[in-house]
């Protein structure tokens, strides 16, 4: 006999996550873990990358529902391309969560996606932008977001300093989100670092295995 599944039943695949972004002296960190999960009991991807390039030195990353998150980006990364054309310069960073933000906010009922926005501009430097569920855009020099993220408000807390050098606010990203993904069924595989800064964006992948361990593990 054919058997048919209530809605509540179908769950879609989201990005059970943790991801973060800091400011450092002349620069800005942004990374995640590489988990997709499917109603946060399923892990149905280790090597997804939620730090997407929206434009030269303006990254964000996603968290909430995949297919939609990937949706927004995808319009986000169309509208600045048009945008830096019309201008002729880069977008500002404000102008990448402001992009964020409007899509967010006019499809809210329909969408399940929030977003980290950092990058670099002439303008302010280094900045971060937190794009919620519903739209509301906020600056602070560090956020962390994502289902992993209740469990480091205390280590961010403590060990976040203002004009961080760039290895300091390296290794403070990496054992945040090891940490994090030591305790959230949903976040783990690699780390996914960015660094951007006036002279460019450099990507970081460290490997599981390679990840800071501590003494509760």
């Amino acid at each position: 006999m054919e058997k048919h599944f209530t809605d509540s039943r179908v769950k879609g695949v989201s990005t059970g996550t943790t991801i973060l972004a800091a400011v450092f002296d002349g620069g800005v960190v942004i990374g995640s873990d590489s988990r997709a999960s499917m109603g946060g009991e399923f892990v149905s991807s280790k090597t997804i990358n939620k730090v997407i390039q929206v434009h030269d030195r303006i990254f964000c990353c996603m968290a909430g529902s995949l297919a939609d998150a990937q949706a927004v980006t995808k319009t986000a990364k169309f509208q600045l391309s048009f945008h830096s054309v019309q201008m002729e310069n880069p977008p500002l960073v404000i102008a990448a969560a402001s992009v964020l933000k409007e899509l967010c906010y006019n499809n809210k009922d329909e969408l399940q996606a929030g977003f980290i926005t950092a990058g670099w501009d002439k303008k302010k430097g280094p900045q971060v932008y937190v794009v919620s569920l519903g739209g509301m855009l906020i600056s602070q020099p560090v956020t962390i977001g994502g289902s992993g993220s209740t469990y480091i408000y205390g280590y961010v807390d403590a060990k976040y300093k203002v004009n961080m050098t760039r290895e300091e606010c390296l290794q403070f990203a990496t054992n945040a989100l090891a940490l994090a993904m030591g305790r959230d069924n949903v976040s783990g595989g690699v780390v996914n670092l960015v660094v951007i800064t006036e002279a460019g964006a450099e990507h970081i992948v460290i490997p599981g295995d390679k990840l800071p361990t501590f003494s509760d593990e």
